[in-house]
Formats: structure tokens, sequence, C-alpha cells
């Protein structure tokens, strides 16, 4: 409280500053409180048990020593596979990015023909981005069997979401003043989109391709666990046969594949930097 004197009089009035910063900290005091029960609900719910963990440290200890040392005999074996898994990212990458371009085209509202359009499209990219890889190589496992193929499939439809998103928003945040001149000269909608929004985001499509080639990297060796064929149908297979120098030996193998992979992507997005 402060006082002024008015006409003789003392004249209570109140610090509004004073009051501003009791509400923030109240606020602040409120979301630490809400973040600690989220965090205690998510430990009771997952029945999170660290004793259990340091009791199980001798199986842990037991598995590793008997993967030691790798089986490298079986190093020719897992070369197939392993071609397998990238083929099965570049398939999946390179179909979901054919598919995916047209798709944001629709989705971007800068650009898009019609609303109807732009919430069908914004649908069909919200829907394939839902439901997760591993369901749809369920699904596509029991369409054509099982092999690389179905695999190939389930990271193409789930890319469509992925990179359907991530395309639209760069469409949404591109210069727009080549889109208005080619418009007003009277060009065509296709002759728009080729001469006008791909050469103004072909370097973000290309970059944000190459990161998603590194998930579907990742993603391709959970997939062979469903049957999608890959390296990590023969890591499945030879988990459940206790093979575990083998296990040992495909880590290697993918690992190595991740790495590559990974340098690969990174210096070609320095070049298109």
């Amino acid at each position: 409280m402060s006082a002024d004197i008015h006409l003789g009089r003392v004249k209570p009035t109140v610090s509004v500053g004073g009051w501003g910063s009791a509400l923030t900290a109240g606020i602040r005091i409120v979301g630490l409180l809400i973040a600690i029960l989220i965090i205690v609900q998510a430990l009771i719910v997952v029945e999170a048990r660290p004793q259990d963990l340091i009791s199980g440290i001798h199986g842990m200890a037991d598995i590793i020593r008997r993967s030691v040392p790798p089986d490298f005999s079986k190093l020719h074996d897992a070369l197939w596979p392993a071609l397998e898994t990238v083929d099965i990212a570049i398939f999946g990458t390179l179909a979901g990015v054919i598919m995916a371009v047209p798709l944001a085209v629709l989705a971007a509202a800068n650009v898009t023909p019609s609303r109807v359009m732009y919430y069908l499209a914004r649908g069909i990219i919200g829907f394939t981005r839902a439901v997760p890889d591993l369901v749809w190589a369920l699904f596509f496992v029991t369409a054509v069997g099982l092999g690389p193929f179905p695999g190939g499939l389930a990271l193409a439809v789930h890319s469509i979401g992925m990179l359907g998103r991530l395309f639209a928003e760069t469409i949404e945040h591109m210069d727009m003043a080549p889109i208005d001149a080619l418009s007003l000269t009277g060009a065509r909608r296709i002759q728009v989109f080729t001469h006008g929004i791909l050469p103004t985001v072909l370097t973000s499509l290309l970059g944000i391709s190459l990161y998603r080639l590194d998930e579907n990297i990742r993603s391709s060796l959970v997939l062979g666990f469903v049957g999608a064929g890959g390296i990590g149908f023969q890591l499945l297979t030879a988990m459940n046969l206790f093979q575990y120098r083998e296990v040992s030996l495909l880590l290697i193998v993918i690992f190595v594949i991740v790495v590559a992979v990974e340098r690969l992507s990174a210096l070609a997005r320095q070049r298109l930097a």
C-alpha cells in the first residue's frame, strides 16, 4: 500500500505492479505443481520399478557375455538383408515424396484451388500420419504377403503424412511474388506449379526429404519384426533362436548403416544449403 495526499487527506492506493508480480508467481507455482503431478502419474501408470532393473542387471550382463565376440562368419548372410533395409527406406521415401508433393500443394492455404480440396488434402495427410508405420506394415503384409514390398509400401504411406505436412508448411511460408506474377500473365495452374512454386521451394523440399530418408532407415529396421523384410527380420529370428553372437553382429551392421546414411544425408544437405 502507498499513500498520496489529496485535499489534505491521505488517500490509499494499490500498487498494480505488486499484484501483477504475485499473480505471475502464483501461475508459475500452479504450473510447477501440474508438471509434478503429470510426472508422478506417468511413473505410476508405467509401473516404474528401478529396483527391478537393478536386480535384472545380472541377466543383461549374461546376454552381453554370450554376445561376445560377434559371429563374423555370418556377415555374408547379413549383407542382402542390409541392402533390403536401405532399399525399403529409399523406395518408401521416394514414393512418399511423389505422393506428398501434390497433396501439399492442395493443403497449402496460399495456393490451394479451393477450400474443399484444402480440407480433403489435410484430412488425408493427417490420417496417414496418425496411423503408425508399424500398423501400415501389418496391413500391407496381410494384403501382399511377407517380404520387403509391404515394408516399402508402409513407409511410403506413412511418409505421405509426415512429408505432406512439412511440404505444405514450407509452401505456405514461401515468397508469393513469383506466383502472383505468373498468375497475372495468365499462366495455368500446372505452369504456376512447375515455374513458380517448385523452383522456389525445391531446395527446402529436398532437405526435408533427406531428413525423412534418415527416419525411414530406422523405421525399416523395426518393420522387419512384423515380416516386412530387411535386416530387422533376421535380427528378430536370431533373438528368438538365442543366437546372441549373431545378434551382436547384426547390431554392428545396423550401426554402420545408420551412421553411413546420416553422414551422407548431412553432406547432401550441406550441398543444398
